[in-house]
């Protein structure tokens, strides 16, 4: 049973935080400030590296629990810890699988990743996200599943991720999410990655704001990004609402 005054203060509460610009500052200034650091990169889930914003990790649960989908997608795997915790939320939940695509799957992160206990709910596809042969096999296994959650974090440039939203977006129903990954990338100082070929005006979000010109079915879910205040996906949680 839901707890309605406790839920109303909590929606008031976000929504005054978001009106509170210092706060908002403060939180950029700690992001960009941290990032040196890589701070991402400090946490584990069950034994992986998980390679995310806490933060975001809390808003991907309270989805997979709402939607409750047959399959979770995700591009990039990295060394494994994110394939890790969406199976283990879908184990509590008794039903799902979770399907892994990267261009390079390293030995040493197949190894731990398939010694995994949960391993059990997860299947990996060597190859780039976006070669028509991988996203043939990746139709191929998402056939028959009715609810798909879409989970995009592999090469962060404007083309590869609207190429992306454009293949994958499909397998999506109404109700169900798609979330793009670091389109933070946007919002941070030119030149924050010199060795990476992506950088503001060529990232994520630039290729959200394309994507949702073209598509209709999907629109920016800004009350995850409200309440979190930090996160790598600001404007990317893209729900499917046709």
């Amino acid at each position: 049973m839901k707890d309605l005054e406790f839920e109303n203060k909590n929606k008031n509460n976000i929504k005054q935080m978001n009106k509170d610009l210092p706060l908002k500052k403060l939180t950029r200034k700690w992001f960009d400030s941290s990032f040196p650091y890589e701070y991402s990169y400090h946490f584990t889930w069950l034994g992986l590296p998980i390679i995310q914003y806490p933060q975001d990790m809390i808003a991907i649960q309270e989805i997979i629990w709402k939607t409750k989908p047959d399959l979770i997608i995700e591009s990039g795997i990295a060394r494994g810890g994110s394939l890790i915790f969406s199976s283990s939320i879908l184990e509590m939940l008794g039903h799902g699988k979770v399907l892994g695509i990267d261009i390079d799957i390293r030995k040493h992160n197949k190894i731990a990743i398939q010694n995994h206990p949960l391993f059990k709910r997860i299947k990996m596809i060597e190859g780039s996200s976006v070669d028509p042969k991988t996203i043939k096999k990746v139709k191929s296994f998402a056939k028959n599943k009715k609810k798909i959650l879409l989970l995009l974090d592999s090469k962060h440039t404007h083309e590869h991720v609207l190429n992306e939203l454009r293949s994958y977006s499909p397998l999506v129903s109404k109700g169900g999410y798609i979330i793009v990954f670091d389109t933070m990338i946007e919002d941070m100082p030119k030149n924050s990655f010199p060795d990476r070929p992506w950088d503001k005006e060529n990232n994520p979000k630039t290729a959200v704001k394309e994507f949702l010109k073209e598509n209709k079915r999907f629109k920016i879910d800004k009350d995850i990004e409200d309440k979190l205040l930090i996160t790598s996906c600001p404007s990317g949680h893209l729900k499917c609402i046709k």
